[in-house]
């Protein structure tokens, strides 16, 4: 049992670091799946009168 859970820290530890590093270097070799949509928007406004 001790290395059942032992094996899942391992694993969930990986992981987070596997996580960390796709956040650092994701941007480097797919930067289209990083960018922020880029797009003009225009809503009227309407001002309410006291």
């Amino acid at each position: 049992m001790w290395r059942l859970m032992k094996f899942l820290f391992v694993v969930a530890v990986l992981a987070v670091i596997g996580f960390i590093a796709f956040a650092y270097v994701g941007p480097i070799f797919m930067p289209e799946d990083f960018a922020a949509p880029v797009q003009e928007v225009v809503k009227p406004v309407t001002l309410g009168t006291d």
